[in-house]
């Protein structure tokens, strides 16, 4: 037999009852009168105490009700058991802690429990009383055999057990055997036990036990009735732990097990060997002081949740200086560097979660500080920006493996996080130049066009700087422009200078930036001409409710956007006040959310209220109206009647007009002038003429000859 690694143990080698054990997870059942009474545990030495034991093995679950997060194996062996249809072969799979080698066992006194009166058959309780059962839980029964593949691999450890499938039981009802890891076995191991695994004899039992599930060959699986274990949810384990503290005289925080459970991964082996710890930390059983957060987040090498917040928020926020301040103090208190950019990762995806449902604000298992300081920064911070942060982030963990100094790589990561974050996005710049270009000639006019929190400066239009404007990384000229992204001065002259003979302009550094003067000799010791001052756009305030919408798109809140156009009705809109009314179904905090996106473009208060009027259709039944007008006008026109009569199997195929905009209408202006003349006009091509009777082209066919 070899110990088991898997989860809490329920018995020490060679006790005669698993009393001595400690109470189980949820307090000892009382026996029954005809039940054996166990012989206390006698002391190693005299005046020497028993040693002690774990937490992980003296809670290890004996019975289906204390296995915790596994209620849907329980539910189906507990049936399995009491239609009498218990497979011959199991594969446990699931990650490390969370019962595989627990739930073998159990399986295992319940084939073989006669009961307290020595008559019972195979049951989903065991009594744990019996010979059997008492025999199991000391690892002691001749007729269950446990094997670990990481260890004996090959294929005469295999035979071993196929020859051992030959002889009935010695004592019990079933002779069961538990393969714990077993993936490592070997190829030719596998093939050994195809066979009997199959079909084996009526008296023996397979129970297979592996973490690597995709390591096991299907023709293995294909022949075991397969249960995937789950990770313990954290509220689970934080209650678990609460019930153990309590059984052992201990007083822990709430926020302490939290951070327990969270550490534990799902893991309830994990999590009891951290509690052990904690425990440690605290002073042991018996103290009357509450073990805190601080306490845990020290043993756990973790910086405090409400610093995590402040650093990811100051990053995000553009402040290297706080960013840095805060990394030193968590790394003055022990936290590790790769530990705090993980808290950060994990904190960029509790927000991104809570960008894209709202609701998750209310779900039971959501931490207080997630609740309410998360719920504020998912409301600051676009999406773009959390997955800019979630891909720097995650680049940043992978270079802490291979620098030379973890601290100072975390340090370089924050900066670089801080800095990006006045950085425009492509898609802002490529806007912003385009629109650069459309309004004229000349050097652009810098201004605010980034998302992120700091100022974005705005750059030159294609074609405005020359070659010889550039000097050391800085570009220079005659006429001013402002900074760019990067912070540097970008001066553009209106025609290309000359880069050669006597004529070349001439440079003088102004604070870090080359300055182009003139060649005049009396100009070379005048002061070198001032830049342009930086003139700022007004934020563009939407005129009209599809303005509002595109706004919303510009942001890229595509969530949002996609109920404003499909499920809101529009009932009145006006500068800094819309009335809509929602389709059922809709998320009810789409008017809030509205109100944050227009208040922080605009810098303007909004109102956004809910109405039962029926308003307008939504922007995408108006769409969907004006493409079935132009598939039914499309399929009256002649032509294409004529080419459907020629080609019976032909299909009319998508409309488009090039002249619409984004949501498939024309464009408002034209739309409101049309509507006002002819509203059937609504539907005519942007670049239609209304001709004459005169100047309409002869057509031979329309000719009354």
């Amino acid at each position: 037999m070899s110990e088991d690694t898997d989860a809490p143990h329920a018995g020490d080698e060679g006790l005669p009852s698993p009393e001595p054990e400690g109470p189980g997870l949820f307090g000892d059942a009382p026996s029954p009168p005809s039940a054996p009474v166990a012989e206390p545990l006698a002391p190693a030495a005299s005046g020497t105490p028993a040693p002690y034991r774990v937490l992980a093995r003296k809670y290890r679950p004996t019975t289906f009700d204390d296995l915790i997060g596994q209620e849907a194996m329980v539910r189906t062996l507990r049936n399995a058991f009491a239609l009498g249809r218990v497979a011959h072969a199991f594969m446990l799979t699931g990650v490390r802690g969370v019962g595989k080698t627990t739930t073998a066992r159990i399986i295992a006194r319940a084939l073989n429990c006669t009961g307290p009166d020595g008559k019972g058959g195979p049951t989903a309780d065991p009594c744990g009383v019996c010979p059997n059962c008492v025999a199991i839980l000391a690892d002691r029964h001749p007729d269950v055999l446990e094997m670990d593949a990481a260890s004996r691999t090959g294929v005469d450890d295999v035979r071993e057990i196929i020859e051992a499938t030959r002889f009935r039981p010695m004592q019990g009802r079933m002779k069961v055997f538990i393969i714990d890891e077993v993936h490592m076995l070997s190829r030719n191991a596998f093939n050994a036990l195809l066979k009997t695994l199959e079909e084996p004899p009526a008296q023996v039992t397979f129970i297979f036990a592996t973490t690597e599930l995709r390591k096991v060959p299907v023709t293995v699986l294909s022949r075991c009735q397969r249960f995937d274990l789950r990770r313990v949810p954290q509220s689970a384990l934080a209650g678990l732990f609460e019930q153990i503290a309590r059984k052992e005289q201990v007083r822990l925080s709430d926020d302490a097990l939290s951070l327990i459970a969270r550490a534990a991964d799902g893991s309830v082996r994990d999590g009891l060997s951290l509690l052990d710890q904690a425990i440690a930390q605290g002073g042991g059983a018996g103290t009357e002081a509450e073990i805190g957060a601080e306490v845990v987040a020290d043993m756990l090498g973790l910086a405090d949740r409400q610093v995590v917040f402040d650093l990811l928020d100051s990053a995000l926020r553009g402040q290297p200086d706080v960013a840095l301040s805060l990394m030193d103090a968590a790394h003055a208190r022990g936290a590790d560097a790769g530990l705090v950019l993980g808290d950060m990762l994990e904190l960029v995806h509790t927000l991104s979660r809570l960008r894209a449902v709202p609701s998750l604000e209310h779900a039971a298992d959501m931490p207080e500080a997630e609740r309410v300081r998360g719920q504020e920064m998912a409301g600051t911070f676009s999406v773009p920006v959390l997955m800019r942060a979630w891909q720097m982030l995650l680049k940043g963990m992978q270079e802490l493996d291979t620098a030379p100094d973890r601290r100072v790589a975390a340090d370089m990561v924050l900066i670089r996080l801080c800095y990006v974050a006045d950085m425009p996005s492509p898609e802002e710049l490529v806007r912003h130049l385009s629109n650069a270009a459309r309004d004229g000639a000349g050097p652009a006019v810098s201004g605010p066009v980034g998302s992120g929190a700091g100022p974005a400066g705005g750059l030159p239009p294609a074609g405005a700087l020359t070659p010889g404007a550039f000097v050391g990384g800085n570009a220079a000229g005659h006429v001013g422009g402002g900074a760019t992204a990067s912070g540097m001065s970008a001066v553009a002259d209106t025609q290309p200078l000359s880069v050669g003979g006597d004529d070349r302009p001439r440079l003088r550094m102004v604070g870090g930036t080359a300055v182009a003067v003139e060649t005049h000799p009396a100009a070379l010791d005048s002061a070198p001409p001032q830049p342009a001052p930086v003139v700022e756009e007004p934020p563009a305030i939407p005129r009209t409710w599809r303005e509002s919408v595109a706004l919303v798109r510009d942001t890229r809140e595509a969530v949002l956007h996609g109920h404003l156009r499909h499920a809101a009705h529009l009932v009145s809109f006006a500068q800094g006040r819309i009335v809509l009314r929602l389709d059922p179904g809709a998320p009810p905090d789409v008017p809030r959310r509205l109100r944050l996106v227009l208040e922080r473009v605009t810098g303007i208060e909004w109102q956004v209220e809910l109405s039962e009027a029926p308003g307008e259709p939504t922007l995408g039944e108006q769409g969907a109206e004006v493409i079935q007008f132009r598939r039914k006008e499309a399929a009256s026109h002649p032509l294409v009647q004529a080419i459907l009569e020629a080609f019976p199997d032909a299909e009319l195929g998508e409309v488009s007009e090039h002249g619409l905009d984004d949501y498939g209408l024309p464009p408002e202006e034209v739309q409101a002038v049309l509507m006002a003349d002819d509203p059937s006009l609504m539907f005519a091509p942007l670049d239609a003429e209304l001709l004459d009777e005169d100047e309409r082209p002869y057509d031979p066919g329309l000719s009354p000859d």
